[in-house]
Parts: structure tokens; C-alpha cells; sequence
């Protein structure tokens, strides 16, 4: 069984770090944990890791978040994967810091990278691991928080919520969605 597991961010080094560069940060944690290393190749870095039986292709797309959907699309139709078994890792402002929601399918709740994948692909029927930056900025100021640096607080904090994102990734794969949505979500 084959999976894509794509980790949304945005391209370039005054992004790097980023709450909204969560996912690049989840699934960079995942390979260094599994001692794999991402090449660049079409649309996005890329990276495969077996887990038991389940092959995974890693995915951090080369474009910007708001046309990570080609990348998808892509890399979906390449390596021959069901939109059933993709999952992307998102930040969420509606979350507090850390906080992993697994959601089977939904909206895009305004996150254009989301909004971008569920156009190109036809539909919002994919899952997403949401991971909670929280929401602590002044009317108006979205934009710079998310695209902003973590707290020193949360930059402490960060490995270990990285490390349980990284276990959710897992427990999706070889558990399967409803498994993870168990143990994970509201944790």
C-alpha cells in the first residue's frame, strides 16, 4: 500500500521556521527520525520511507502554499496513490499551539494551500493533520503571524508537539484514519 504524506510550507529562506511552515517541519522531523533524506525533483522535495508494509512518499512541495495543488496532483498521479491515502500537514490558527486535529475530509477553513489541493484535485475528500499554531495576534495581523517566528516558549515546546505529529503520521498509516482520529485528536 502506498501513501502520500505532504507537508505544506512555503519556498525560501525567509520562510524557514515559520508557523506557517509547520509542515515542512513535521515531515523534516520524520525523515531524520527515519533516517532518510528528502532529494529535489518535480514540483517539491521528495522523500520514500517503508513502514511495515506501507510504502510512503514524503512530499514538501517547490511552490508557493497557495499552488501546492499541482504539486499534489502530480505526485498522487506519478506514484499511483488514491486520493484516499494522502494526507497533508497543515498549520491551523483555530487551534491552540501543538494541538493535532486528523480530519478524514472537510473545508479548506480559509487556508489557501488546502483550498488550492481540493481545486486541482476535484475534492475536499482527502485527510489533513492540522497542527495548531494558535491564535495570539491583533486584529488585522494574521498575515504576520503566520507567516512569523514561534515564541521562544513554543520554539522550547516545539520538538516534542513535532514528535506527536510524527507518531500521528504513523498511526494514520498503519492504523488507519479512524485509529489516529482516536488517539490523537484533542491531545
Amino acid at each position: 500500500m502506498k501513501y502520500l504524506i505532504v507537508g505544506l510550507g512555503n519556498i525560501g529562506s525567509e520562510y524557514a521556521g515559520t508557523r506557517h511552515n509547520i509542515g515542512f517541519i513535521v515531515l523534516d522531523a520524520f525523515a531524520e527520525a527515519s533516517n532518510i533524506s528528502f532529494t529535489t525533483e518535480r514540483y517539491g522535495d521528495v522523500a520514500h520511507v517503508r513502514l511495515k508494509n506501507k510504502q510512503l512518499t514524503l512530499l514538501k512541495p517547490s511552490t508557493y502554499m497557495n499552488l501546492s495543488g499541482n504539486a499534489v496532483r502530480y505526485w498522487l498521479q506519478k506514484e499511483n496513490i488514491p486520493v484516499d491515502h494522502l494526507l497533508v500537514i497543515v498549520d491551523d490558527i483555530a487551534l491552540p499551539f501543538g494541538a493535532i486535529r486528523i480530519k478524514q475530509n472537510g473545508s479548506d477553513a480559509g487556508h489557501n494551500g488546502l483550498k488550492n489541493i481540493a481545486q486541482m484535485l476535484g475534492t475536499q475528500a482527502y485527510a489533513r493533520l492540522r497542527f495548531g499554531i494558535g491564535n495570539d495576534f491583533p486584529r488585522g495581523c494574521q498575515v504576520d503571524y503566520v507567516l512569523g517566528q514561534f515564541t521562544p516558549e513554543q520554539q522550547k515546546e516545539l520538538p516534542a508537539r513535532v514528535e506527536v505529529a510524527d507518531e500521528a503520521i504513523r498511526e494514520y498509516v498503519l492504523a488507519g484514519p479512524q485509529a489516529a482520529m482516536c488517539k490523537f485528536n484533542n491531545k
